[in-house]
C-alpha cells in the first residue's frame, strides 16, 4: 500500500481538539488554544470538551461521533487529542476511516491515543505521537516547537546525547517508525488495530506501572516473536515506576535488554519523548534512519 502523507499545515487552517478517553473542561484548554492561535490556527472544539460520562469525556458513542465529525469534515485539517488516561479503545471499532484514508489529516497524541497511532499507521498513513492539549504550558519548550514542526511539514533530524551508553546497543538501522506506549500496544495486541512489527524502528515509553507489568508484558511481545525481527528499539520515558515493597529485582531497563538479548538491532534509552518534560514530537508511521553511537542518538526521516 503507498503511503499517503497528510497534508501539512499552513497559517488560517482549522484543526479539532476532541477527547477520545477522559473528561476535559474548555478552561483547562485554555493554554493549548493560545498555542494554536499562535501558531496561527483555528481550533474547532468538539462535543466531547466538557461532556462527561463518569471518568470519560462522553460515553463511547458520543467519543466516537465525535472523532468521527472531525475525520469526516473537509474543513478540519488536523485533529489535536485532549487528553490520554483511558478509554480510545472502547471507541475505535465504532469508526470509520473511510473518507479519512481517502483525505488524510493529522493526529495528533500519545499514551492512550498510540490505539489510534497504530490502527491509522497500518493505512500507511503517518501521525504524530506529541504532546497533547493538557499540560502543553507545562512541557519543555521542546516538546511545543517539535510538534509545531511536525505539522507544518518540517521534519527535522532529532540527535540527542546518549544518557545511558552502558546499556545502549551501538549501531544503524533503517525502517518505518512505530510504537508508543506500552501498556496500550499491549492491549491491541491480535486486534484489528495492531500493526506489523517486521523490520521496524520500535519507540516505546509509558507511565506509573508496576515493574514487573513491565516485565510481563516484555516477555509477551518477546515469547511472541515481535521483539525478534525489529530493526531497531528506541525506549523514552519510563515514568514513575513503582515496584512491590519485595523488590522485583530488576530494573526496567534490564528487563528489556535482557528480552533483546540475541538480537543484533541498535537500542537506546532515555530517549526525549514519553510522559516527560521533553515530549519531542515523532512522526510515526514515517521511514527513518536510526544512528546509535557512544555519544549520540540520531533519527533522521527519510
Amino acid at each position: 500500500m503507498p503511503q499517503t502523507q497528510p497534508k501539512n499545515l499552513k497559517k488560517g487552517d482549522t484543526i479539532a481538539i476532541v477527547s477520545t478517553a477522559r473528561k476535559i473542561s474548555k478552561e483547562e484548554l485554555v493554554p493549548a488554544i493560545l498555542f494554536a492561535k499562535k501558531m496561527g490556527l483555528e481550533v474547532h472544539l468538539g462535543k466531547t470538551i466538557g461532556a462527561e460520562k463518569h471518568q470519560y469525556a462522553g460515553d463511547d458513542a458520543l467519543r466516537a461521533q465525535d472523532f468521527q465529525d472531525a475525520l469526516d469534515n473537509p474543513m478540519i485539517k488536523a485533529i489535536w487529542c485532549a487528553r490520554g488516561g483511558y478509554g480510545t479503545i472502547r471507541m475505535i471499532d465504532l469508526l470509520d476511516f473511510t473518507k479519512f484514508v481517502q483525505h488524510p489529516k493529522w493526529l495528533v497524541g500519545y499514551s492512550d491515543v498510540t490505539v489510534l497511532h497504530s490502527h491509522i499507521n497500518k493505512f500507511n498513513i503517518p501521525t504524530i505521537h506529541g504532546q497533547m492539549c493538557l499540560d502543553i504550558e507545562k512541557k519543555s519548550k521542546t516538546s511545543q516547537d517539535t510538534l509545531q514542526e511536525a505539522l507544518f511539514g518540517k521534519n527535522n533530524s532529532i540527535t540527542w546525547p546518549v544518557q545511558d551508553p552502558l546499556h545502549a546497543r551501538f549501531g544503524t538501522a533503517t525502517g518505518t517508525l512505530i510504537g508508543g506506549n506500552l501498556s496500550v500496544l499491549y492491549s491491541i495486541i491480535d486486534s484489528p488495530s495492531e500493526g506489523d512489527w517486521q523490520g521496524k524502528v520500535l519507540f516505546l515509553e509509558d507511565l506509573d506501572e508496576m515493574v514487573y507489568h513491565i516485565d510481563r508484558m516484555i516477555q509477551n511481545l518477546k515469547r511472541s516473536g515481535r521483539l525478534k525481527n525489529l530493526a531497531g528499539l528506541i525506549v523514552g520515558g519510563m515514568s514513575d515506576m513503582r515496584d512491590n515493597s519485595i523488590p522485583f529485582g530488576k530494573t526496567v531497563i534490564e528487563i528489556i535488554l535482557e528480552a533483546v538479548n540475541g538480537y543484533d538491532y541498535p537500542v537506546c534509552f532515555h530517549f526525549p519523548a514519553g510522559h516527560i518534560e521533553d515530549n519531542t514530537a515523532l512522526v510515526l508511521g514515517k521511514e527513518v534512519h536510526l544512528d546509535v553511537s557512544d555519544k549520540y542518538l540520531r533519527l533522521r526521516y527519510i
